[in-house]
């Protein structure tokens, strides 16, 4: 019996607060809580667990050329414990360059930005990645699902 893989990190029933409350270091709770208002506010869309970890904002549908289809949150975090995960857009490096070289300290990953402390950045720069960052994944919305 063949079973296809499920994905893990879709929307789960599950306490955004709760789980940022239980983020065991006090500074990265705060920063936590911090950034969960920063994206519901640039996003308008309310906190949604995503999976066991990742709290998301907003949702996208996508599909890649290989024809795999799928959804994610438009912008999301994880308040790991060495640093808040930020996930934005694929390319993210060369399609916000400009953006970045104001942002402050970070370190970037494939698809993802880590910071070991919010003060660390220019909020209103991190702002701007979450507006370009929900805009380009709602234009893969559209693309995936015929609308654009």
């Amino acid at each position: 019996m063949t079973r296809s893989k499920q994905p893990v990190t879709v929307p789960a029933d599950v306490s955004v607060g709760d789980f940022l409350a239980a983020v065991p270091d006090e500074r990265r709770r705060a920063d936590a809580e911090r950034l969960c208002g920063i994206l519901r506010e640039v996003t308008g869309e309310p906190p949604v667990m995503w999976g066991p970890s990742i709290v998301g904002f907003g949702r996208y549908r996508y599909r890649y050329e290989s024809g795999h289809t799928g959804e994610a949150p438009l912008v999301g975090f994880s308040p790991r414990k060495q640093h808040l995960v930020v996930y934005l857009t694929g390319g993210f490096e060369e399609r916000f360059a400009a953006v970045l070289t104001r942002l402050g300290r970070y370190r970037a990953g494939k698809g993802c930005l880590f910071l070991k402390r919010l003060g660390d950045v220019d909020e209103s720069v991190l702002c701007d990645l979450f507006d370009r960052t929900a805009r380009a994944h709602k234009e893969a919305d559209r693309a995936a699902t015929g609308e654009g």
